[in-house]
């Protein structure tokens, strides 16, 4: 099992750009990780997934501004968000999953507005 603690939300004005963190309680090795985000009245959806040495897969609606990385020596995912737009204003999770265990993070608040 791991733990999985976000940092980083902030208010940002449009075009600005902000750096999550997701640190985990434990090795993240053999995890997918992934980043995931949650706006008022919708449903949860896949930002990025990443697996260890393999490729990252994004959503089309943040492919180009959008960077997910991981350090597996550090046990922390990150998620490096540049040109945000309103419509990235979100609740940010991070989910590690293992064969069929899944945990997610209680999640950190990104707002984009002028």
């Amino acid at each position: 099992q791991v733990q999985l603690v976000e940092s980083g939300g902030d208010l940002v004005q449009p075009g600005g750009s902000l750096r999550l963190s997701c640190a985990a309680s434990g090795s993240i090795r053999l995890y997918v990780m992934g980043w995931y985000r949650q706006a008022p009245g919708k449903q949860r959806e896949l930002v990025a997934d990443i697996t260890s040495g393999g490729p990252t897969i994004y959503a089309d609606s943040v492919k180009g501004r959008f960077t997910a990385s991981r350090d597996n020596a550090k046990n922390t995912l990150y998620l490096q968000m540049n040109s945000l737009k309103p419509e990235d204003t979100a609740v940010y999770y991070c989910k590690a999953t293992h064969w069929f265990n899944s945990y997610w993070g209680q999640g950190t608040q990104v707002t984009v507005s002028s």
